[in-house]
């Protein structure tokens, strides 16, 4: 039997792909990110389904729960909050996978940076202000960043940061994106984007970290920052421009 890695999305129910969703009705076994899943989202699992919560698991322990749930015929689902190629440990555990000669598949989902733009309004490219996006973390209690991957090099791009796995030290990470940004750039954070009691919360370099510590987030936020936030900046996109040429009345592909 194949491991399906699925992308769970933001954390919503209903913001499964309908790929995820006929995965999840069709397993025997789903191992779940207990820590940012709506349980609602299980609501799409077979009645009889084996549910495994891997927030008290090691990879190796799940590595052995995907092992075993292979060798013995089962059909089974890692869901992955967001979506797989983000922050979800896929490439540890189909290294693990591979040598233990079990094959793997990956359904991509909803990332959560999309999630919380959707909430907060805002497109994260806009034109003549940010044409590039950043996704990073920060190292607090968790794996080493690579040394050319610092805040202060990705800052001074300027283009619309998101941070990951970074709540518990926005006040130190905005103090050290203010001499490229400024005091007075927009930052949304998003909390929990999609699920019940999701918070989205509104300030600038300079007052989010204010903020954050007032609602007392810890964990399952993403920060937005950049001058693309800001609904009163940019530019017009060229696409669609009234004085581009274009070409009407043909459907694509086809020529004279």
């Amino acid at each position: 039997m194949t491991v399906h890695f699925v992308g769970a999305g933001p954390g919503a129910a209903d913001l499964l792909t309908v790929r995820a969703t006929r995965m999840l009705a069709g397993a025997d076994v789903v191992l779940y990110p207990g820590t940012y899943l709506d349980p609602a989202v299980l609501t799409h699992c077979a009645p009889g389904a084996e549910l495994v919560d891997t927030q008290g698991l090691d990879l190796d322990r799940i590595t052995a729960r995907l092992v075993a749930a292979h060798a013995a015929g089962r059909d089974v689902v890692r869901l992955t909050s967001g979506d797989p190629s983000l922050y979800s440990a896929l490439a540890e555990q189909t290294r693990r996978l591979d040598a233990h000669g079990v094959p793997w598949d990956v359904t991509p989902g909803v990332p959560a940076y999309a999630a919380a733009s959707a909430l907060a309004g805002r497109e994260l490219t806009v034109p003549l202000v940010a044409q590039s996006v950043v996704l990073t973390r920060t190292r607090a209690r968790s794996t080493a960043m690579p040394a050319t991957e610092s805040l202060s090099a990705f800052a001074a791009t300027r283009a619309t940061l998101v941070l990951h796995l970074a709540i518990t030290r926005v006040r130190e990470l905005m103090a050290e994106i203010e001499p490229e940004y400024g005091a007075d750039c927009p930052v949304v954070v998003v909390h929990r984007a999609s699920q019940p009691g999701e918070s989205v919360l509104r300030g600038t370099v300079a007052t989010i970290a204010d903020a954050v510590e007032e609602a007392g987030f810890r964990q399952a936020a993403v920060i937005l920052v950049g001058r693309a936030l800001d609904p009163g900046t940019g530019g017009e996109s060229y696409l669609y421009d009234p004085a581009r040429p274009r070409v009407s009345g043909r459907p694509p592909g086809t020529t004279g």
